[in-house]
């Protein structure tokens, strides 16, 4: 008995001095290093996301730019990729192409020039990257596939990277090919021949965008394709890899993750899977979808940006947790620095990179993400345990003479919501090469040699505020000049620009125009009509009225719409009235939704009145047309009583 209460004593003490000493890894460069880092980024597109940034009032539009690409100040990001716009829904809305016709070329539609200038402008070494979702429907020759052609679809693609150069002076880093169906080796290849044949070798491909295989099994088969890929980029790999993708020695990015909403879980797994994606997948660059929430809440995936910025009538803001989190590896790294072979898991769960610019810096990324407070929105996450511990970092090679490092913590506390986000807390002593830290579950943390991080701050935006409740455009293309589409219009299928009569010198010089009249090539649901959505997803009872211009005399029809509960690739099923087939000019057409009761009129002319409707209860106010068709808007007034 007393042997046994001896031996318990003995094992009792021998845990404790286990647990206490905790476990401890190294950090060294003798035997080499691990990959290049390619960046942080993030996208925009895919579509639509940062429809309501380009219509916030200064200085909060600034401001959010800032937080978003300004170096040590926020998210400082290095990456921004965007969508190449195809007229068509590809998931929360459409982004203009830069030619709805095959003989039509205009390099000033959208937001996207705009953004890349913008991101630029705060870090000239940011990375740009274009991928087309969607294509005009001239691309695929009345076809709903853009590689039927290979040789137009690259020439259409190639156009948009010249049009960046000569109009915006922006350089194009990479190009990315993708469609969720398959993946076409004759486009890649092609493409390839497109760019060099042009004197764009510089620009490189990314493909395919979307899974591992088939693409990594056929580079290996294929030296042509393989000259032709430069990256293997894929979508949402949970942090893995595949054993064909490493064989091919390319760079693997995951080029779109994330798509979680951004609240603390979804930074907890943005920070989880910033690092496992090295750890894990040897993937030395990530791409959230979204860069910032900037689309109607109540459109499909909401608040799945790195930040909010949905209210530019309100001029409110929220610089989410991703921010802050993406911030622990961007500001203390840059594209070129390059991973530690010693990088991993914790023993007790969490995972722990490293980098250098090989010059004798050093940052290291921690993250004890727990898995209820880090699953993304996909793939599934399996279970795994993580507990509190204690790790002592040994820092060898070229490290071994460090002696101090910054400390940068960020603290997710899920029960008492006091979350800290990016603290510079006290540099921690580094002696005789070694450092130990207690790390909490739900913890990121980083130690650098790099002094010049900041959590960057501006004063408070304004208070959140609904959509307004009286709101008039007249399209006066002079009132907004940066860019074609209205303010807070969110085209869903179609697209409605500006546009001037230059023959016309009354009244409607300036009106909005549907100019989309042949089905996209798309891969998620098109409605059969166009429409563009605007206003609060909660309204019940609204009065709408517009004038409106039928181009085509004899067929189609033109829409005002209230209570449109649909959007995003299910837009399709949206709700609303037409009124057609009228050719209108200078006339009023006004839609009246009051508790359940409908009523229309047209020019004065009652078209139905108290007709009982019972669904949809509340939606957006919008504007569209019976189909493809050219139309004309304009004197667009709103006026919400609920």
């Amino acid at each position: 008995m007393n042997i046994g209460n001896q031996c318990c004593v003995f094992l009792s003490t021998f845990l404790c001095i286990s647990i206490c000493l905790g476990e401890d890894y190294d950090l060294d460069d003798k035997t080499g290093l691990g990959r290049s880092f390619d960046g942080i980024g993030s996208l925009s597109g895919g579509g639509a996301t940062s429809r309501l940034l380009v219509n916030y009032a200064e200085p909060y539009r600034s401001q959010i730019l800032d937080y978003l690409f300004k170096p040590t100040f926020g998210a400082s990001l290095q990456i921004l990729k965007v969508e190449i716009g195809g007229d068509a829904q590809t998931t929360d809305g459409t982004e203009p192409s830069h030619m709805h016709y095959e003989d039509d070329e205009n390099y000033f539609r959208g937001y996207e020039w705009w953004l890349m200038k913008e991101a630029k402008k705060r870090n000239p070494n940011i990375t740009l990257i274009g991928l087309p979702w969607a294509f005009p429907g001239w691309v695929g020759n009345g076809e709903n596939w853009p590689y039927s052609f290979p040789d137009i679809t690259a020439s259409y693609v190639v156009s948009w990277i010249f049009g960046a150069k000569q109009y915006h002076d922006l350089d194009i880093d990479y190009v990315g090919i993708w469609n969720e169906r398959s993946f076409n080796s004759k486009y890649i290849k092609l493409l390839r021949y497109t760019l060099d044949k042009s004197g764009l070798e510089r620009v490189k491909i990314i493909a395919s965008d979307n899974l591992w295989e088939p693409i990594s099994s056929v580079v290996i088969a294929d030296k042509e394709l393989q000259d032709a890929v430069e990256i293997l980029g894929v979508h949402y790999p949970g942090t893995n890899t595949v054993p064909e993708a490493l064989k091919t020695g390319k760079k693997l990015w995951s080029s779109e993750d994330y798509s979680t909403f951004n609240d603390n879980v979804g930074g907890g797994c943005w920070a989880r899977i910033l690092n496992q994606n090295y750890v894990n997948g040897k993937m030395t660059a990530t791409i959230s979808w979204n860069l910032v929430s900037s689309y109607y809440e109540d459109l499909p995936f909401e608040r799945d940006g790195l930040m909010t910025a949905k209210e530019p009538w309100s001029g409110n803001y929220v610089v989410e947790s991703p921010i802050w989190i993406t911030a622990h590896t961007t500001q203390f790294t840059e594209p070129g620095w390059t991973y530690l072979q010693t990088v991993g898991h914790f023993t007790h769960g969490g995972s722990y990179v490293a980098l250098t610019d090989e010059r004798g810096n050093l940052t290291i990324i921690t993250e004890t993400m727990t898995h209820d407070h880090s699953v993304c929105i996909r793939p599934p996450l399996p279970s795994y345990d993580v507990t509190d511990q204690n790790v002592t970092f040994h820092l060898k090679g070229t490290f071994a003479s460090i002696s101090e490092l910054q400390v940068w913590h960020s603290r997710f506390d899920f029960k008492t919501n006091k979350t800290a986000l990016f603290q510079n807390i006290k540099p921690i002593k580094v002696t005789e090469g070694s450092f130990s830290i207690e790390l909490d579950v739900d913890e990121v943390y980083t130690f650098t040699t790099v002094r010049n991080g900041q959590r960057g701050s501006y004063p408070d935006p304004p208070p959140s505020a609904p959509f307004p409740k009286s709101y008039k455009d007249d399209f006066d293309v002079s009132g907004n000049p940066y860019f074609s589409e209205a303010p807070n219009f969110a085209d869903q299928t179609g697209v409605f620009e500006y546009f001037t009569n230059q023959t016309d010198p009354g009244p409607h010089v300036s009106t909005l125009r549907q100019v989309v009249t042949q089905r996209p090539v798309t891969w998620v649901a098109d409605a059969d009509q166009t429409i563009s959505v605007i206003g609060d997803y909660q309204w019940q009872d609204l009065m709408v009225s517009c004038d409106i211009y039928m181009e085509s005399v004899h067929a189609g029809g033109v829409f005002i719409a209230v209570r449109v509960n649909k959007g995003g690739g299910v837009v399709s099923h949206f709700h609303f009235w037409v009124n057609y087939p009228f050719k209108l000019f200078n006339s009023d057409s006004k839609d009246i939704y009051n508790g359940n009761y409908a009523s229309a009129d047209l020019d004065g002319y009652p078209l139905w009145k108290n007709a009982v409707l019972w669904e949809p209860r509340h939606g957006w106010a919008a504007i569209g047309t019976s189909s493809f068709e050219l139309a004309q808007f304009d004197n667009f007034a709103i006026e919400a009583l609920l």
